[in-house]
């Protein structure tokens, strides 16, 4: 389904989404997910999909950030076509110009939270010292900067969500893909962890994409989509 298109036009396109279709064979049966999805998101736009749970929001953002792949369609990251390169040509486009923030932070428990967010820029073969030096400087800007050594488990919930945030975007990403990141806080910490990502997309300029079920999130927005029996059109 084709999508209205946002006025600012004249911005650089960061992710570009043609009729992607995904289908699931569950028991004997096929059941259609997304139904020819259409999706232009520009430099540092901020968009959120809305729906329903089960409405495939989250299988939307795995395709396009490359977690998963389409039944057909495309997806093109930075004019590169994401599902048609090698796995690890994948990686390396998630790596350069995708963060990704998720309802549960996913950090790996045994490493602290300096070293967690300096992981992406490890993978780049920076070096350890200026990644973990990076991780620092930023997770002083999240309000961290006196935990840098706490591991996950000695985080509360708020903390880790922030550190998560923070290596989202510690590769300076043309595009954080967030799915649900506020799902799993208390009121207090949900509205600051939005703050901060609001605060680092005007400041970074990279673009947002938030997979959510609130209204109240989604109207704090550039542009709201619902995604309803498998189709991607403006919201109401």
């Amino acid at each position: 389904m084709s999508e209205q298109m946002p006025q600012t036009n004249d911005r650089e396109v960061v992710l570009l989404c043609r009729s992607i279709v995904r289908r699931f064979d569950e028991g004997g049966a096929t059941l259609e997910v997304l139904s020819g999805i259409d999706l232009t998101v520009r430099a540092a736009e901020r968009l959120a999909i809305i729906g329903t749970s089960g409405s495939g929001k989250t299988t939307l953002l795995q395709i396009l950030g490359g977690l998963d792949a389409p039944t057909s369609g495309e997806v093109l990251v930075d004019g590169q076509c994401m599902h048609k390169t090698s796995e690890r040509g994948k990686a390396d486009l998630r790596n350069r110009y995708i963060g990704f923030v998720y309802q549960f932070h996913h950090l790996l428990p045994e490493f602290s939270a300096a070293e967690n967010v300096a992981m992406p820029l490890l993978i780049r073969r920076v070096r350890k010292e200026d990644a973990l030096n990076q991780a620092r400087a930023l997770l002083e800007r999240v309000g961290l900067g006196e935990r840098l050594t706490h591991k996950p488990g000695e985080l509360s919930g708020g903390e880790r969500q922030r550190a998560a945030v923070a290596r989202a975007l510690i590769t300076r990403p043309k595009l954080v893909l967030a799915d649900e990141p506020t799902g799993n806080l208390d009121a207090g910490n949900g509205e600051h962890v939005l703050q901060l990502m609001l605060e680092l997309n005007r400041e970074l300029e990279t673009s947002l994409v938030i997979a959510t079920h609130d209204h109240a999130i989604a109207r704090r927005m550039d542009r709201i989509m619902l995604l309803e029996g498998g189709c991607l059109r403006p919201a109401d």
